[in-house]
Formats: structure tokens, C-alpha cells, sequence
């Protein structure tokens, strides 16, 4: 049995909030600058160009990528072998996205009801997913979310019948309402099966997924190139304003489903797809 105090979810949690806001993670860094070389549009590559040069300007500065510095996802992998002891581990978490959010000088977005609109101040609290796995380590990845894009997300429930092309014309008609609100090139998150809620957080856990790796299924992988190339068909480009770049990438969950179903979930991220990882 390994022993971890919750002091160090905490302090890592802290971290990674301003360090995901600040540092655009590698993978989509260099969809964007590949994005750069391969838009035909001229406006959609001075476009590309302005957001490799905001990127650096983050970096260097230490101010945030975005002004949306979203709502703050946190997902945990905690091994069996492992043993929490100190604070509650949901109020650490929280905590350190309070401190990350003050720290770093981040904006705070989050309000305590969804219809009285007051402002907790600290951006908390977070939206927590944990599961047990086996080992002794704590996997955390925190994954910060502006609504510009999540606002753009559904969740569609087919039918069976609706079989493979309903998928995909759900995937694409969802990025045809998008438009240019989501802040478009895109990175596509799909979650496949499971029930309402579960698909949703499929499709979540596939904008936490690196861009360069692909489905191990074969017919899913397949799904992944077939989305991107018809996504980047669609003209909405760099901006929403015309051009060959709309999507920077497309990843899929996906998870066994009812006899009687076939939920499907797209999660819509602007280019500032925001993901940290760390194992404790």
C-alpha cells in the first residue's frame, strides 16, 4: 500500500491549471504550425500565423492563451494500492484549482448556481471525474474548458438503424452549427455507446487525448480520418472565415451501449484544447 497525501494533488493540480493555461500542449501545437503549411486560403494562413504568434507570446509572458480561462475538468486514474490520507480528496483538488486560478492570475468563470449567475471568485469548483484502477499511482490530467466551444457540443441519441452514417452526419452536422462560434480550427471530441450521460463523457475524455495518437480499432481509426477530412471540407477555415483548416484533429471513445441505442456525444474545442497530464 502506497501512501500519497492529498497536500500533493493539491500543489500538482495547482500547477497544472496555470501551466495548461499558459503552455499550449505540444501535440496541438504542431497541428496548428502543420495547419499553417497546408491552408490554401491566404487570410486563413495569416490567421494560423496570428495564433502561433499568440501562442509564443503566452510562453514567453506568462499570460494566459485565452481570455476564457474555462472551467477547470479534472480527471484522476487513483490505483487500488493506493492510500489517500489529509484533506478530502475533492476538497484538495479544489483547492488547488483555487490557488492556481488566484496564483496564476487567471480568469475566474464559474458561478455557484446556474440560475442565480453569482461568481464564487476562485473558479471552483472544479468538474471532477475519478475512477479506481489498478496500481499505485494517481494519474491526473486537467483539462480547462471555455463554453465559446463547449456551448457548440450535443449529445444525439440514434438509433441502431442509424448505424455508422448517422454517427458521422451527427459528427458533421454538429461542426456545420458550429460554425465559426467555436473558434474554429477545431479539435472534434466524439464519445460513441454507453448511455446519455456516459457518451458525454466519452467524447470529453477524447479532447483530453493526444492528437497523435489514434483509435486502436481499426473501423474507429478509420471513423477519425474520414471525420477530419470531411470536417476540413466543409470551408468554415481559420476563423469561420473560409478555408481548408476547420478541424485540427478528430478523436473518438467509444464504450458498449443497449440493445435499443446508439448515444453519441460531440465535444467541440476551440484550437486552444487545453490538457495536462501528470502521474504522481
Amino acid at each position: 500500500m502506497r501512501i500519497v497525501h492529498t497536500d500533493i494533488v493539491r500543489d500538482a493540480i495547482k500547477e497544472m491549471c496555470i501551466e495548461a493555461n499558459l503552455v499550449l500542449s505540444g501535440d496541438v501545437e504542431r497541428r496548428i504550425c502543420e495547419a499553417r503549411k497546408q491552408e490554401t486560403s491566404e487570410l486563413g494562413r495569416k490567421i494560423l500565423s496570428q495564433l502561433k504568434e499568440n501562442m509564443e507570446i503566452a510562453e514567453a509572458e506568462c499570460i494566459p492563451i485565452c481570455q476564457d480561462t474555462g472551467m477547470a475538468v479534472v480527471f484522476m486514474e487513483i490505483g487500488q494500492e493506493v492510500h489517500l490520507e489529509g484533506d478530502y480528496v475533492e476538497d484538495a483538488i479544489n483547492e488547488g484549482v483555487r490557488q492556481g486560478y488566484q496564483e496564476g492570475y487567471l480568469r475566474k468563470s464559474v458561478v455557484g448556481d446556474p440560475l442565480l449567475r453569482v461568481n464564487t471568485k476562485d473558479n471552483t469548483p472544479a468538474v471532477i471525474h475519478m475512477r479506481l484502477v489498478p496500481g499505485e499511482q494517481i494519474k491526473i490530467t486537467v483539462a480547462p474548458k471555455g463554453f465559446g466551444s463547449e456551448n457548440m457540443s450535443r449529445v444525439i441519441m440514434l438509433k441502431p438503424a442509424d448505424g455508422e452514417e448517422g454517427v458521422k452526419e451527427a459528427v458533421i452536422e454538429t461542426v456545420k452549427l458550429a460554425g465559426p462560434n467555436a473558434c474554429p480550427p477545431l479539435v472534434v471530441g466524439v464519445g460513441i455507446g454507453g448511455t446519455f450521460e456516459q457518451c458525454a463523457l466519452l467524447a470529453k475524455r477524447a479532447l483530453a487525448r493526444s492528437l497523435d495518437v489514434r483509435s486502436e480499432l481499426p473501423h474507429i481509426r478509420a471513423m477519425e480520418e474520414e471525420l477530419f477530412t470531411k470536417i476540413n471540407q466543409l470551408n468554415i477555415g481559420p476563423g469561420g472565415l473560409g478555408g481548408t483548416v476547420t478541424a485540427l484533429g478528430v478523436n473518438i471513445e467509444t464504450y458498449p451501449t443497449h440493445i435499443a441505442g446508439l448515444p453519441v456525444a460531440v465535444n467541440i474545442c476551440c484550437h486552444v484544447n487545453r490538457h495536462v497530464t501528470r502521474v504522481i
